[in-house]
């Protein structure tokens, strides 16, 4: 193109150079020899053209350099010619330029790169849409949410990926207004905190979409609510009653032989209620928020034998029979304490819902590398509509029996985090009216098989 473009002033300075010589030629005529005129005339045309060939070579030569030097740096090479004239110093200020741009342009590209890779490995869904609602950017997260498989071709329309109504009514508002917009979504069942904004720059570039999962902080928001609620409750009861029959004594009870007994007897009931809910909660408590004994290697047989001397006087009372049968001890890593009371809590709740003449059975088998202890009962049984939730705090299938049993509705929440914090699992089957069986999975020590 530069030696197309050249040649143009050369043929000019060649025919300018060419037609002066012809007039010279023609005024001459009159006054010398012809063919002499002619000879000089033809020299200076030559002369001319040779002139102007020189001065296209020139140019076009520092032109290749220029071209050059410029091809160079976009390869990232640097290459140095001595500036020898006004050409020379044209191309080393175009090579400054030219690197100063590519500087620009490769930091550019690197934050663009650096924050695509961020928001790529983000746990939150991210999607940038056009003023048209054509994506331009979504991550794996929202992609993910969406039920959509990568790699996203650029310039899908939304609607086709994210069927949420709430969400596109928030981008579409965040296009037509240019003003960010938040609300609370829900999508698969999961609750997100969306937000929408508009992109920097031109208010016409698009916008972008952040979805926040807070199922699991709503879930413990739930819980916490839930757990305040039910422990004031369960204080209020007993507390009620204790204020009540106080009252009672005090406004003539007292001097009333036949039922003053009675009321103290109510009192000291109500009152072991409240102590055993606090000495419920304190341990909870600790289970969820302390730190965790160390564990020590527990013989099973042992832990087992002693809960057992402590629900048999409830069980004889009840009319409930436990039965124990012989097993080859395992040791299982362990809180003494603690694991003893899972199997309090388990063995207690066994006979309490338990019919008369009923039975309690204790079976410790191997499975795999996990000792398992099932404790079973022929009792009233579970619902399976209550089955998920027996393990959380203060929940209880027959609210009126359990009161009456004494219960704290702790029980069995202390029993899933005690033997979760042991290492271990637990689980339950049952059938209403057929009796109940809870699974206690414990892994054992390493040469776990006791000499006897």
């Amino acid at each position: 193109m530069l030696r197309v473009t050249a040649l143009g002033p050369i043929i000019l300075g060649s025919a300018v150079l060419i037609g002066f010589s012809f007039l010279i030629m023609r005024l001459a005529l009159q006054e010398s020899d012809t063919g002499a005129l002619l000879v000089t005339a033809l020299l200076i045309g030559l002369a001319g053209f040779a002139i102007s060939w020189f001065i296209y070579g020139s140019v076009n030569r520092d032109a290749r350099e220029i071209r050059r030097r410029v091809e160079g740096l976009l390869r990232s090479e640097r290459p140095f010619v001595p500036e020898r004239d006004e050409m020379s110093a044209l191309a080393s200020s175009l090579e400054v330029a030219a690197r100063q741009v590519r500087v620009v342009v490769e930091t550019s590209q690197r934050e663009s790169s650096r924050l695509e890779a961020i928001l790529s490995s983000m746990v939150e869904g991210v999607v940038a849409v056009d003023p048209l609602m054509r994506i331009t950017f979504l991550n794996r997260a929202f992609a993910e949410l969406n039920g959509a498989a990568l790699p996203i071709e650029a310039g899908i329309p939304l609607v086709q990926i994210a069927r949420d109504h709430a969400l596109l009514e928030m981008l579409t508002s965040v296009l037509a207004t240019g003003e960010r917009v938040q609300k609370r979504l829900v999508i698969s069942s999961r609750t997100f905190e969306a937000q929408t904004v508009p992109l920097a720059g031109d208010p016409h570039r698009g916008a972008i979409a952040m979805l926040y999962d807070i199922t699991e902080i709503e879930r413990l928001e739930r819980v916490r609510k839930d757990f305040v609620a039910n422990v004031s409750h369960e204080l209020r009861t007993p507390l009620a009653a204790v204020c009540g029959y106080a009252e009672t004594l005090l406004e003539g009870g007292l001097e009333d032989p036949q039922n003053n007994r009675k009321f103290a007897e109510i009192i000291l009931s109500k009152a072991r209620q409240l102590t055993n809910i606090v000495t419920d909660l304190l341990i909870l408590s600790s289970l969820e928020s302390g730190k965790p004994p160390v564990p020590q290697p527990i013989s099973l047989r042992e832990s087992l034998e002693s809960a057992v001397r402590t629900v048999e006087p409830v069980a004889r009372i009840r009319g409930v029979k436990l039965t124990f049968d012989e097993f080859e001890d395992v040791r299982v890593l362990a809180h003494e304490v603690r694991l003893e009371q899972v199997w309090v809590n388990l063995l207690d709740n066994a006979v309490k819902f338990n019919r008369s003449e009923g039975e309690v059975a204790i079976e410790v088998v191997r499975d795999g590398g996990n000792a398992l202890v099932k404790v079973k009962d022929n009792g009233v049984g579970i619902p399976s509509r209550d089955l998920p939730r027996i393990f959380e705090r203060f929940y209880r299938v027959d609210k009126a029996r359990s009161r009456a049993t004494g219960g704290t509705g702790l029980g069995l929440a202390i029993v899933k985090h005690a033997v979760e914090q042991m290492g271990g699992s637990v689980s339950v089957e049952s059938r209403l009216g057929q009796g109940s069986v809870f699974t206690v999975a414990l892994p054992p020590v390493e040469d776990n098989t006791l000499a006897n």
